[in-house]
């Protein structure tokens, strides 16, 4: 797979950064863990991750949750898995801080209605954190997530997600 591209953080992040470039392998590999139900590519996902984990004191780790629909049909949520999965191999805190608000999925939207979609409520928060994705395409995901976090007192959110698409795949 090849190396993510080097873009600006989505708005209301402090930073984001992504493993690999959103290529069709990494989207094959990603498929599969969604809805192949693969875990298997959980560990090793997050150990790769876990290089890339901002040296932020008192970090603590959560991720973008999925719709509950869609959690349902998997069985598990993927972003939940690998922050999980990330947490224990850097010694981090997990904690389960946003709920996904009611909506579309984000799949299949345009760039436009990406941004406008993702709607999250988060838990009282006076640490740094780090929202763990799977995939960031427009960053509209990770923007609203950081966004819910610092209006309940998040002083700086991080992002980091496996795949991050190239600026012009998301306009």
């Amino acid at each position: 797979m090849r190396p993510a591209p080097p873009l600006p953080a989505p708005p209301a992040l402090t930073s984001c950064r992504a493993l690999v470039a959103y290529d069709p392998e990494a989207a094959a590999t990603l498929l599969a863990l969604k809805n192949g139900g693969h875990r298997a590519l959980v560990r090793p996902l997050a150990a790769a991750l876990a290089a890339l984990v901002p040296p932020v004191e008192g970090l603590v780790v959560t991720w973008a949750p999925t719709s509950g629909p869609r959690r349902r049909a998997r069985g598990y949520d993927q972003a939940e898995l690998l922050a999980r999965a990330l947490a224990r191999q850097t010694g981090l805190r997990a904690r389960p801080l946003l709920r996904r608000r009611a909506g579309p999925a984000q799949a299949g939207l345009g760039a436009d209605a990406r941004r406008a979609n993702p709607r999250f409520t988060a838990r009282r928060c006076p640490w740094p954190v780090l929202v763990v994705d799977d995939v960031a395409t427009t960053g509209a995901t990770l923007a609203a997530a950081a966004a819910a976090l610092r209006a309940v007192g998040a002083p700086e959110v991080h992002g980091l997600v496996v795949a991050r698409a190239s600026r012009s795949a998301v306009e």
